[in-house]
Order: C-alpha cells, then sequence, then structure tokens
C-alpha cells in the first residue's frame, strides 16, 4: 500500500471515527450556527427593504461621501426590484456571521503569533496551506460532519476568512518599531501592556486591512457554499446555472457585485487615516 493510499485511509478513518463519537458534538455546533444565522437573517427579513437602504446610505455617507450613499442606496433598490432581496439580506448574513466568527479567533491569535518571528514565520507557513487549497475542500469535512446548509457554509467561509486576517494582524504587530517598545519597557511596562498598549494600536491599520480582505473572500466562498445549501444569492446562482436559467444567474451576480462592492467602500474607507475620510466627505 503506498503512502498516497495510506494517507486517503487514514483520512476517512479520521471522519468516520468523529462521525461516530463526536456526532453530538458537531450536531450542536451546527445548531447553535444555524441558530445565530436564524436570528440575524430574521432580524434582516424584519426590518423593511427601504429602512436597510437608508442606514446603509447614512453609514456610505459618512464614510465615504454623498455619491456613492446615492448609489447605495440605487443598488438595493436595484436587488429589490430584482426580486431578490431576501437572498440578499441572507447573503450578508451569512458574510457577516462568518466574517465575525472568523476575525474573534484570528486576531487575537494574530497579536500572539506577531510576538515572534519563529511563530509568525510558522503561521505564515500554515496560512499558506489555507489559502491556496480550492475553497471547494472546506466544504467537504462541513457537509461529513455539519450537514447541508448554513452551518456548512459558515464553516467553510470562516475558514477562508481567517487567513488573511491573521496574516495582517500578525505582520502590523510584528513590525512595531523597535524604539517604541524598548521606550516602553524603559518606563516600566509589562510585556502584557506593552502589547495592548503600543503593538496592538500601531497595528491598527494592519488589522483593518485584514478585516477588509476578509470580508472580500467571504463574498467569494459565500457563493460557492451554495452548492452546500446555504441560502442566499450562492444557493440562487447554483440552481440558475444547474438549470441553465442564464437570466437568473445573472441578476443573482449583479446583487452579488452591488453587495460586495458596498462592503468593500466603506470597509476600505474606515481603514484610511481621519483626515482622508474628513477630505472625502468635502
Amino acid at each position: 500500500m503506498t503512502i498516497t493510499e495510506n494517507f486517503d485511509f487514514l483520512v476517512e478513518d479520521m471522519l468516520a471515527w468523529l462521525t461516530d463519537n463526536a456526532g453530538v458534538f458537531f450536531n450542536t455546533i451546527s445548531s447553535a450556527m444555524n441558530a445565530v444565522f436564524n436570528l440575524i437573517n430574521a432580524l434582516l427579513f424584519w426590518a423593511p427593504w427601504w429602512a436597510i437602504c437608508l442606514v446603509v446610505a447614512l453609514a456610505g455617507w459618512r464614510t465615504v461621501g454623498k455619491g456613492f450613499a446615492v448609489l447605495c442606496v440605487l443598488g438595493l433598490w436595484l436587488c429589490q426590484q430584482m426580486g431578490l432581496w431576501n437572498e440578499t439580506m441572507a447573503t450578508l448574513t451569512l458574510v457577516f456571521t462568518s466574517t465575525l466568527i472568523a476575525l474573534l479567533l484570528a486576531i487575537p491569535v494574530g497579536v500572539l503569533v506577531g510576538l515572534s518571528a519563529k511563530w509568525k514565520h510558522g503561521a505564515e507557513l500554515v496560512m499558506d496551506f489555507f489559502q491556496t487549497m480550492p475553497p471547494y475542500i472546506f466544504l467537504l469535512p462541513g457537509i461529513a460532519l455539519l450537514g447541508y446548509g448554513p452551518a456548512t457554509a459558515i464553516w467553510a467561509t470562516c475558514l477562508v476568512a481567517i487567513p488573511p486576517a491573521l496574516r495582517l494582524t500578525a505582520h502590523g504587530v510584528f513590525t512595531t518599531p523597535v524604539q517604541f517598545c524598548e521606550l516602553g519597557a524603559a518606563v516600566g511596562m509589562t510585556t502584557s501592556n506593552q502589547v495592548m498598549k503600543i503593538r496592538v494600536p500601531f497595528a491598527v491599520p494592519s488589522i483593518l486591512a485584514g478585516i477588509n480582505q476578509s470580508l472580500m473572500l467571504s463574498f467569494g466562498m459565500v457563493v460557492i457554499a451554495g452548492i452546500a445549501g446555504s441560502g442566499g444569492l450562492g444557493q440562487a446562482i447554483y440552481e440558475a446555472v444547474r438549470t441553465l436559467k442564464i437570466d437568473e444567474a445573472v441578476n443573482a451576480g449583479i446583487a452579488i457585485v452591488v453587495l460586495t462592492i458596498i462592503l468593500d467602500r466603506i470597509s476600505q474607507a474606515l481603514c484610511k487615516p481621519e483626515k482622508e475620510n474628513n477630505h472625502g466627505h468635502a
């Protein structure tokens, strides 16, 4: 038996063991993820579409400018007119839920990894592996352990969203000027105080850039996760392609573009210094 065959059998045995012995655990995780998704989704469905448009427009105006706020309203109005409002909100829920979970894991780990060159190098090798792996691969263990539905989409999207946030957080912490840390040590700051009061504040621009990249990668994975019954625009595109309904696929694609551009521009604006934002408002 070759090494490859041994590895294949090992993976299959691990999945079978987890399914048999940890089924209750993964069912609990799946139920929790689905519950969070359903709660946020219900709140977005409850709010009138025009109210959500106004909230997004206000956010766009405050961060980017008045012209962009108008474009936000027009883009979301187009999603509503195409009959894809519910799917658009479901996609927004999936992206927000997945990105939030990913950031809660990636940022603290990134801060710890950024304190050591050895840890940072090791983490980069792991992140390279995850970022070069075809995204479809992440769906398979999710389907096997969590079943079809939003939970699998959230699982797979988290795995895609974690690497950029973790990598850029670690980079920001690691590249803190040495003289700042030396000054902190000279005035008697403990290591933990140096991390929280010097390294993390210095890394904020890099952390925000990682959040933006995680959001963008989440959108791509949410579309792919449509094949796992995730709901939203991803599933709408998958169903349209499967049934060769090109017009429906194009409409869902347009809705994805609208949502992606809105969140991309707003999150990018938040990454800019305050002076640049104020200049943009003017």
